[in-house]
């Protein structure tokens, strides 16, 4: 996937409500041109918050990780694409009958696949380590458990998955290079790693190989957010050159 440093970084609205977001939005004009809406915002103000966005001219990312049995995924997924969103996401953990029915839903409604919401995988959560898999069960360590469940995707018929930094280079050599890579737990040397274990910076996951970065709380609660998200973009660039 090649597209220029901009269209790399994908800035997390989480913020409560619409009045929230849109102030968000105001003051990073000219960075970001993808926004991802998750389960707060999503839950607080329902898809009229994707109209908002793309009412600037802006891509949206719906990451609310639908997990669920297969028919229920697939109607959301139905729901989803309708809205014209850029990216989207199931829990790859849900199984592969849950992600066929996924991404076969989306090749329904969206016939053009010009128009087809990219749908991804989640792997592993960045906020969990190998002691938190080990507690719910999962054998091996984050890296195996994120490698196994991105090939399930990619049999499955999904466009590519959401995997930690620390697991890129597994997920390119295991799927590919036209599958897609979306990374949280990216945080700037200058930015406190938060709930996140298993981090990069911006540059460093770009290098790795990731397609899209997402960063919240390091651009959204800076005092100047805008300037945060130049700093974030003169990395992604800098690792693509």
């Amino acid at each position: 996937m090649k597209t220029a440093a901009e269209d790399r970084l994908i800035v997390a609205l989480d913020v409560p409500d619409t009045r929230g977001a849109e102030r968000l939005m105001d003051r990073l004009a000219g960075t970001a041109r993808v926004y991802k809406i998750g389960k707060e915002l999503f839950t607080a103000e329902g898809p009229a918050i994707v109209r908002t966005v793309q009412s600037r001219g802006y891509k949206v990312f719906l990451d609310l990780k639908y997990h669920d049995i297969p028919n229920t995924v697939a109607g959301a997924c139905e729901a989803a694409a309708k809205l014209g969103v850029y990216l989207m996401n199931v829990h790859a953990s849900g199984g592969s009958a849950m992600m066929s029915k996924a991404a076969e839903a989306l090749r329904r409604c969206a016939p053009d696949a010009s128009r087809k919401p990219l749908l991804l995988g989640v792997t592993v959560l960045t906020s969990m380590g190998d002691k938190d898999l080990a507690e719910i069960g999962v054998s091996g360590d984050a890296r195996t458990q994120v490698e196994r469940l991105a090939v399930l995707a990619q049999r499955a018929g999904l466009d590519g998955v959401v995997a930690s930094p620390l697991e890129i280079a597994a997920v390119r050599k295991a799927c590919g290079e036209n599958f897609v890579i979306v990374t949280p737990g990216v945080r700037p040397t200058w930015a406190e790693s938060g709930d996140q274990k298993r981090v990069m910076t911006p540059a460093e996951a770009i290098r790795a190989g990731a397609d899209h970065i997402v960063v919240g709380r390091p651009i959204t609660q800076a005092t100047d957010p805008a300037e945060a998200a130049r700093r974030v973009l003169e990395e992604v660039q800098s690792a693509l050159q």
